[in-house]
């Protein structure tokens, strides 16, 4: 299988203290909830997510469009725009203090320092009127309180770090003078800029090309041994996930459906969602498919509570009690938990 070869292959008043005893956890996330205030009415984007992300672990968040990644992983930062959106309970623990209780100027410290954040579109996320050395030198100057001679030599470092060839010479050229490619370098190395504790990559590898998206996707690893981050990579790509992660947490309709060690979620997927999608991933070489496999449907409406499972209209085995409840995250063994009701009904059954 394509899978198996890719996985081969300030001093501020500090927030709320929270106790945890996992102490190995970087980042504990718990009950995440946050929707948006509409004309049309409110739309449910995260559902009660809980995930935790170790020292130096990288945690694959899959899904398709409109499943909750990129809004859940936003909300950490409160980098939504408060409203329409608005977070209503969960807490985001890193070390040892609850983000979401944390004032405007704690929060302005962390972004772009312990906790660095890669999004989609390096176009649109560079500022095109700022050279390319300012804006990575100035979360160096108000974050490391370096001069601008020490950000300049940092600058330049960090564009070598990210294979950016004659790195001093670029410093002073704007977003528009580098290919996609060189843009989503520049942007991985701000979110460096500061040596974060925590990175999240938000589709990093989006409207690139396939060599490229394999560049920044080694780049990424190699600096993940380097400098022994934990990260976070959402993405749609499950052939992307198997080549990189540790755990995977499969979303769909706003939730967690399936987390599980990367291996484990491939060798044996629980939720009918995941072996879907693992479907969809091309064959080997050399193996010809008649028709590539499609998930039939759409993506549930979440204008409104989950009722009933969101993936009922479109799995091949629901049944009666899918349409009634949603099904919490039930554990299945190894570290694996899976949110379907099949999975229920087995144990009971084992009983």
């Amino acid at each position: 299988m394509v899978v198996k070869q890719l996985r081969n292959s300030s001093n501020a008043e500090k927030a709320h203290v929270v106790q945890t005893d996992n102490s190995d956890n970087v980042l504990d996330v718990r009950d995440l909830q946050t929707v948006f205030e509409t004309q049309d009415g409110t739309v449910h984007a995260v559902n009660n997510i809980s995930f935790s992300l170790k020292s130096g672990e990288l945690l694959g968040v899959v899904g398709e469009s409109g499943s909750g990644k990129s809004v859940s992983m936003m909300s950490l930062l409160k980098l939504l725009p408060m409203p329409p959106a608005k977070i209503l309970s969960g807490e985001v623990i890193f070390e040892g203090h609850d983000l979401l209780q944390a004032s405007e100027d704690e929060l302005r410290s962390l972004r772009g320092g312990d906790i660095g954040f890669i999004f989609q579109d390096p176009m649109t996320s560079l500022n095109p009127v700022f050279t390319v050395g300012f804006q990575l030198m100035e979360p160096l100057r108000i974050h490391m309180g370096m001069n601008k001679k020490q950000a300049q030599i940092r600058a330049v470092e960090l564009l070598e770090l990210v294979g950016i060839p004659s790195a001093g010479d670029r410093l002073k050229d704007f977003p528009h003078q580098f290919s996609g490619g060189m843009r989503q370098r520049v942007m991985i190395a701000i979110a460096l800029a500061c040596d974060p504790k925590v990175l999240i990559a938000d589709e990093p590898t989006t409207a690139l090309d396939v060599t490229v998206q394999a560049q920044i996707i080694e780049l990424v690893k190699g600096l993940r041994e380097k400098l022994g981050m934990a990260i976070v990579w959402i993405t749609h790509d499950l052939g992307v996930v198997a080549g990189i992660a540790d755990r995977v947490a499969v979303m769909y309709g706003g939730q967690i459906v399936e987390y599980a060690d990367v291996d484990r979620l491939y060798e044996d997927p629980r939720h009918p969602y995941t072996r879907a999608l693992l479907k969809t991933l091309p064959a080997d070489e050399g193996l010809r498919m008649e028709r590539l496999v499609s998930i039939p449907g759409q993506a549930p409406n979440l204008k409104g509570p989950l009722i009933a499972c969101p993936f009922a209209p479109r799995c091949e085995d629901v049944h009666e009690r899918c349409w009634s409840a949603n099904p919490p995250l039930f554990e299945v063994g190894s570290g694996q938990k899976s949110a379907c009701w099949l999975e229920a009904d087995e144990k009971a059954g084992a009983a």
